[in-house]
């Protein structure tokens, strides 16, 4: 069975950098976005963000705009390496859960 990597498996989570790697590299999201996107509380996000952030998954840049802070995130090559292996691994169960045939 294909090595699933447990800081993303969690859903909140791996819909997180689903979000951030679909974003080109370099470029960030801001909180508020990733927090009504997924449907989260601010304390619930910023939990999630802590974790994927300690991992090394994402980067999380704090800036002041229009004199209130802000926050940004962006995945890191890290992140995008472990999300793109993360969804090998899913592919490879979901293939070998229907006999090799794929969903149709």
């Amino acid at each position: 069975m294909p090595e699933l990597d447990e800081i993303i498996h969690q859903p909140v989570r791996l819909r997180l950098m689903a979000a951030l790697v679909a974003i080109k590299s370099g470029e960030s999201a801001e909180f508020t976005l990733l927090r009504d996107m997924l449907g989260v509380t601010d304390g619930n996000l910023g939990a999630h963000l802590h974790r994927l952030e300690e991992a090394g998954y994402i980067a999380i840049e704090k800036k002041f705009v229009d004199r209130k802070p802000r926050s940004f995130i962006s995945a890191t090559e890290a992140g995008r390496k472990v999300f793109r292996n993360q969804v090998a691994a899913l592919e490879q169960i979901i293939r070998g859960s229907t006999g090799g045939k794929g969903r149709k």
